[in-house]
């Protein structure tokens, strides 16, 4: 009953929210902006672009797109409201469109906990073309204290704008992340130094990740080979491969004050396939992280070749 009584006391008023209906196990807590506090916030840069919308008395909606990922839509509330399990997702049409049927987005999972429901990027897709179409998202799932549903609406007012303004900055992404950059392999044939056009289109994306990022401090260039030939011409072998790759990023930008070259032979084998281990492996330390500089991940397995 506590509980239920800071729910309350939580409502604002019905301009802007529905408040919770708490006489009868079969009603429904609802919540949402409504006309006169719905709003959604565009933050955009090369790195990532996010539009935001607070849901007055639960939390927020978030619809996030990372530079080589794909769009995801998140429903984050201050306080677990929700039990764990699968949730139902709608878009409805408002009141004022009477007629409009429902449109069925699927089953979703609510986690437990505080951690926000995320959703697939199909679904993050339909959720945002649905709230283009007029309609209001609708998340219903069971309280996590009593029977009743908590439902949660994401308004569809004043978002056409901002979208818009999403569109352009998913037009501006880097190709990439620097999750998916760090630790990236340029793999060359036995005894080859030479690139290919796919090593230099994926050295490319690395390029305008540390162009575009003024944190990147250090670009680490780290050269490998099987265990083919002796360990001096290896250590060669290695600090060829470092260099031509080190060489590469230099020609299109990067300091060179920034790339350190590292040649490790065959000293650290990453698989027990030999076309494995004749690589270059490239990272990047940012302000911040640690100083020191580590060795990429190996195992110690034989080359079978």
């Amino acid at each position: 009953m506590a509980l239920r009584m800071k729910l309350l006391t939580r409502c604002l008023p019905v301009a802007l929210m529905v408040c919770p209906l708490l006489s009868a196990p079969a009603l429904a807590t609802s919540f949402g902006a409504g006309i006169e506090n719905s709003q959604w916030y565009l933050s955009e840069s090369v790195f990532e672009c996010a539009l935001v919308h607070e849901v007055p008395g639960y939390g927020r909606a978030t619809f996030r797109h990372r530079a080589g990922e794909s769009l995801l839509f998140s429903l984050e509330a201050d306080t677990p409201l929700m039990r764990p399990g699968r949730g139902m997702l709608v878009a409805e049409a408002p009141s004022w469109r009477p007629g409009v049927a429902p449109r069925s987005l699927g089953l979703v999972t609510v986690p437990e906990g505080s951690r926000a429901v995320v959703l697939s990027a199909i679904q993050s897709m339909q959720v945002a073309y649905g709230l283009l179409d007029g309609l209001s998202p609708t998340l219903t799932r069971q309280s996590w204290f009593d029977a009743q549903l908590v439902r949660v609406h994401v308004s569809n007012i004043n978002f056409a704008s901002p979208f818009q303004g999403y569109l352009a900055c998913a037009g501006n992404l880097l190709p990439a992340n620097l999750d998916q950059l760090q630790g990236s392999q340029i793999l060359f044939s036995s005894a080859s130094v030479a690139l290919n056009d796919a090593d230099r289109r994926s050295l490319d994306k690395i390029v305008a990740y540390v162009l575009a990022d003024s944190t990147v401090t250090a670009v680490l260039v780290d050269g490998h080979t099987d265990r083919t030939g002796s360990r001096i011409d290896n250590r060669k072998l290695a600090q060829d491969r470092a260099e031509v790759v080190a060489g590469y990023l230099k020609s299109q930008g990067v300091a060179e004050s920034k790339i350190t070259v590292r040649a490790h032979g065959d000293q650290f084998s990453a698989s027990g396939n030999s076309a494995q281990n004749r690589r270059v492996v490239i990272r990047m330390e940012r302000e911040g992280d640690s100083t020191q500089l580590q060795q990429a991940s190996v195992t110690t397995e034989p080359d079978s070749g």
